[in-house]
């Protein structure tokens, strides 16, 4: 995971090319390019461009207001970022957090990266860095409302497993940054340190994310829906160390790729909230870790 930029009370935080633990403070800021744009296959439906719109900054990390296919206007909104970005620290290896009480802030940005609203947190829904490296804020706003005042919408969470060499856009929110390249595949096992993810994304090597981008959304070129959340990178070319995670196959092996970052697909999500945007990890299909 890479350190997530944190207030100078934290000592140790996560890398923000991916979502591992700590990282070291991060890079200057660097403008963000504009973002391409891409449409749909279809000559008849048009996806909009990816842009800033719906992306949130946090004190350290990034994130995004997100939804799922079957959320309602009217439910309370919800903001995806990374395990490794909870305020309260890193959760451990096998700990899942739910329902845990937080007055988050978070700035919404419009499609041009400007801050436009604070929004605000009622609770954790759910965290854990035991499988995947997720956060799920549930807000005191609703999705109706964020649109009413902002003209802002959510972005809705893919519920299909992505596909190699989609093109992809990860949206850092913290430094107001798009980085464009592809799914390069996907990881077994990506360990760093004492925590270890199943199924991860890969990037090509165009996504040279930085800390302060852990927590990203991971949106598909194709369909503008969130595919993965960026999480973490490895930096020093060293093996399963903390910012420096290593990738484990099905046999065993390791292997080490410097300079290469890593995000956690999200697919699995929208399985285990029901009517309400409701948490229920006793859904059918759901297949999250459990406390």
């Amino acid at each position: 995971m890479r350190k997530p930029l944190v207030a100078a009370l934290f000592a140790l935080v996560i890398a923000g090319a991916g979502a591992a633990p700590a990282v070291a403070a991060p890079q200057a800021a660097r403008t963000a390019p504009t973002a391409s744009r891409t449409t749909a296959a279809s000559p008849t439906a048009t996806v909009r461009a990816v842009d800033f719109a719906g992306t949130v900054s946090l004190s350290n990390c990034s994130g995004s207001v997100i939804r799922f296919p079957n959320s309602a206007d009217t439910d309370p909104a919800l903001v995806l970022t990374n395990g490794h970005c909870l305020e309260t620290g890193f959760p451990d290896p096998g700990q899942v957090i739910v329902g845990q009480s937080s007055s988050r802030t978070f700035g919404l940005l419009n499609s041009a990266g400007s801050k436009v609203a604070t929004l605000r947190a009622s609770k954790v829904a759910y965290s854990t860095m035991t499988d995947t490296d997720v956060t799920i804020y549930q807000l005191t706003t609703t999705y109706a409302q964020i649109r009413s005042s902002y003209g802002i919408s959510a972005l809705t969470v893919a519920d299909t497993h992505p596909v190699a060499g989609t093109a992809i856009k990860v949206v850092s929110g913290y430094w107001k940054r798009i980085y464009s390249c592809n799914v390069d595949g996907f990881v077994y096992r990506l360990k760093e340190g004492d925590w270890t993810w199943k199924d991860s994304v890969r990037y090509t090597s165009a996504c040279d994310t930085i800390g302060g981008t852990s927590g990203s959304p991971v949106i598909d070129n194709s369909t503008g829906k969130v595919v993965a959340v960026n999480n973490t990178g490895n930096e020093n070319g060293e093996r399963c160390t903390v910012d420096n995670p290593c990738e484990v196959d099905a046999n065993g092996t390791v292997t080490v790729r410097q300079g290469i970052n890593y995000a956690e697909e999200t697919y699995l999500i929208p399985a285990c909230f029901g009517t309400g945007n409701k948490l229920n990890l006793n859904a059918s299909g759901c297949t999250l870790p459990k406390p």
